[in-house]
């Protein structure tokens, strides 16, 4: 297992909120657990997509990639899978 760090300022709130985890396992795909009622609004999670595909973009430009190249490709993706999706997703609800 290889987790990410909590970043500073996450770990030093009383008040912040893990939203999301995400994790690529060899033969069994994306294992992702999400706390889906964090905004009352869906459409929040729609932006926060949004900030996950240009902070991708920006790490790959600061490897001395272009950074919109980057961010069209993640859209080319992202309507890919919307157009012909690769997963059955299954789980259940957690308290």
């Amino acid at each position: 297992m290889n987790p990410l760090g909590i970043p500073p300022i996450a770990e030093a709130s009383e008040d912040s909120v893990e939203l999301l985890r995400l994790w690529a396992v060899r033969g069994a795909g994306q294992q992702i657990i999400l706390r889906h009622s964090a905004w009352k609004d869906p459409a929040a999670w729609g932006l926060a997509l949004v900030d996950i595909a240009r902070h991708v973009a920006r790490a790959h430009a600061q490897e001395g990639k272009n950074e919109q190249e980057v961010f069209q490709r993640i859209l080319a993706g992202f309507k890919m899978e919307l157009d012909s999706t690769t997963d059955t997703l299954s789980g259940t609800i957690q308290e």
